[in-house]
């Protein structure tokens, strides 16, 4: 790398440049720690995903990268369904979704159910995109995984009716029936103990 083209660039203007000079190439978390000149250098590249929608992905979005390495796919900007929205609201849609993505159900840091070799990151997304006139409001968004995001194109999907629900969870095997009752219990425990009294008396 030249260094005289980084002479008085921040470290997030070296790391900008530096990715689009590699387009398509897998670089590694040293040579851009290296690249930027500082220990902020992490901090800078999520700056470049967050606020600047580089489309800069590393393990926890594709399955053949390796942990430390970063791709910058393409110089068309991801979607800003992240950006501008505060702290706040994203733990709250977070929780009320009970970190679980609202279009395939995979919850978060499980081995995703589509994508194996890939943990399950979550998001925050647009029910009604902006350009289709969605809001930022609470009541528009939902956690939606990688895997879900990357091919959702303002697609929304109604959600599964319980006879549905019930009628897929009678045909699986019994292995797989008590996972799911594990999963509800934990998730509803004070609900499921009344339950339990209820059917015992």
């Amino acid at each position: 790398m030249n260094k005289k083209s980084t002479k008085g660039k921040g470290s997030r203007a070296k790391l900008r440049d530096f990715f689009l000079s590699n387009l398509g190439k897998v670089l590694n978390s040293d040579t851009l720690r290296d690249v930027a000149g500082t220990s902020e250098w992490g901090r800078r590249v999520r700056e470049l995903r967050n606020e600047e929608g580089m489309n800069i992905v590393t393990h926890n979005d594709r399955s053949d990268l390796k942990p430390g390495q970063y791709l910058l796919i393409d110089t068309k900007p991801v979607p800003s369904f992240e950006r501008g929205i505060s702290k706040e609201t994203r733990a709250f849609v977070l929780d009320r979704n009970g970190f679980t993505c609202q279009m395939c159900g995979a919850a978060a840091g499980e081995p995703h159910p589509y994508d194996q070799g890939r943990k399950t990151r979550l998001h925050i997304g647009h029910i009604i995109d902006k350009s289709m006139g969605g809001t930022g409001e609470p009541t528009n968004l939902r956690a939606i995984c990688s895997v879900c995001n990357e091919g959702a194109s303002n697609l929304t999907l109604n959600r599964p009716q319980a006879i549905k629900l019930l009628a897929q969870v009678r045909r699986a095997p019994t292995p797989d029936q008590l996972d799911i009752l594990k999963w509800v219990i934990q998730k509803f425990p004070k609900q499921a103990d009344g339950i339990l009294k209820d059917i015992s008396s």
